[in-house]
């Protein structure tokens, strides 16, 4: 009576065996690779070429020595290394000082945009019933087809009249015209957070404010981590809200130094291509350790939880 139950399986197992069931084995099919879109295979890998062969092309100019530069090879391997060019760009366009300038104004930025907008943001979604919020939020929203240049002359104006023609002025416009695009990212994320956790916080005597910074700000913290990064590249490589607001030249940024000092570079590829690598890594280097939350913060807040 007891071999019965093992009988039944052994007959069950043999009748999927002849059936061609394989469901309990490995199957080609089930570890077959997927498809390779070629078409879209092609043309990505044409776009990063049009990136990397010119960064490529930086590195070795920027590390070339001045006969080496000019000899009309800029995809040749620079042989020998030589830092030269390097050496000359930073006394040239005073590279501290620009770099400490260019520095200041993305650090404060890109502060100010993520506290700003997360606080702006935390209302508006925190209130969306309320006409006032709710076209607030439209009224942000129409101010991302607004760009600096169609209002640039009034803000010079504006600026100059004001005492605000040096880099704090840049500051505080770069912080404005940011606000747009990095609220309407918080917003979206704010709705993926449930009502609930704010409701047991005021249940346990919390106020908005310790509310906020306690609990939802660092709940913020992939979304901040893409705003930040927004922030940042816009700030560190703008040039033109600089050269127009900044009435000092020794106040200047990076970009717009190299700009000043480009008549110096048209001879010396090697000392232009080092000071734009020198301006450029920054940006890459944070981009690099940063991307990945770029992605996380989008995709959290583009679905509602």
């Amino acid at each position: 009576m007891t071999t019965q139950p093992a009988l039944a399986i052994e007959d069950m197992t043999a009748e999927r065996v002849l059936a061609g069931d394989t469901a309990g084995k490995p199957t080609r099919s089930r570890f077959a690779m997927e498809r390779v879109n070629w078409p879209g295979t092609i043309v990505l890998a044409l776009c990063a070429l049009t990136v990397l062969v010119p960064l490529y092309v930086t590195v070795t100019m920027a590390f070339k020595t001045q006969s080496q530069a000019v000899d009309g090879n800029a995809f040749t391997w620079p042989t020998p290394w030589s830092i030269e060019g390097f050496t000359a760009a930073w006394e040239l366009t005073n590279f501290p000082r620009a770099f400490t300038v260019s520095l200041l104004i993305t650090v404060f930025t890109v502060a100010g945009t993520i506290v700003l907008a997360a606080l702006a943001a935390f209302a508006i979604s925190r209130n969306w019933d309320h006409k006032l919020f709710r076209y607030s939020f439209y009224y942000l929203l129409a101010a991302l087809f607004l760009p600096f240049p169609v209002v640039a002359l009034p803000q010079i104006q504006l600026t100059g009249l004001t005492g605000l023609d040096n880099p704090a002025g840049v500051i505080i416009l770069k912080i404005m015209f940011g606000l747009s695009f990095s609220i309407l990212l918080f917003t979206a994320f704010l709705r993926s957070i449930p009502h609930e956790l704010e409701e047991s916080a005021r249940i346990d005597g919390a106020s908005t404010n310790q509310t906020f910074w306690r609990l939802i700000f660092p709940l913020l913290a992939p979304m901040s981590a893409t705003v930040g990064i927004f922030a940042f590249l816009a700030s560190w490589n703008d040039f033109m809200m600089p050269s127009l607001i900044i009435s000092d030249p020794a106040l200047q940024t990076l970009p717009v130094v190299q700009n000043i000092f480009q008549t110096q570079f048209s001879n010396n590829y090697n000392v232009s291509f080092a000071s734009y690598l020198m301006a450029m890594a920054p940006a890459i280097v944070v981009y690099l350790f940063t991307q990945r939350w770029v992605v996380e913060g989008v995709t959290q807040g583009a679905v509602k939880g």
